[in-house]
């Protein structure tokens, strides 16, 4: 017998974190929010939120005055610190997005692989092949 056909809904149900991020969105916007998490979890990004932090944070605290109006555009302790755990939010859903798509290549490899010695198999010992399917033991050689 064969396992009955999934439905669109049991494939909604059991998405993954790679089914989530298609490879082809459908819609201009779609396209643009998927180069969110890349520019979030870039060095450049990264190395320009520290020299924030280090300007309006580290600078006040050893004594050096920061002006209200660049502390105004660039945010507090609290903004430079949550923008910083976004980066690596996004770099770390972009590294799980990576491996499930490898993962998933290597899992099509071995069905492709294991179908093709199931195939050679039946080719080489059609009798024993029978037998398996049939649940009788092989005859005797």
């Amino acid at each position: 017998m064969s396992q009955p056909e999934k439905t669109a809904s049991d494939h909604r149900s059991a998405m993954s974190v790679t089914d989530l991020a298609a490879d082809h969105p459908e819609s201009r916007f779609d396209r643009a929010l998927q180069w969110v998490p890349r520019i979030l979890s870039s060095k450049p990004h990264i190395v320009v939120l520290m020299m924030l932090g280090i300007y309006l944070i580290v600078l006040p605290v050893i004594g050096i005055a920061v002006s209200a109006k660049s502390e105004l555009i660039g945010g507090n302790y609290t903004n430079v610190t949550s923008d910083i755990g976004a980066c690596i939010a996004a770099g770390g859903t972009l590294h799980l997005v990576n491996q499930g798509r490898k993962r998933q290549k290597v899992d099509a490899e071995r069905l492709r692989l294991l179908t093709e010695v199931h195939t050679l198999l039946h080719h080489l010992h059609p009798d024993a092949a029978a037998a398996i399917s049939s649940r009788t033991p092989p005859p005797a050689p």
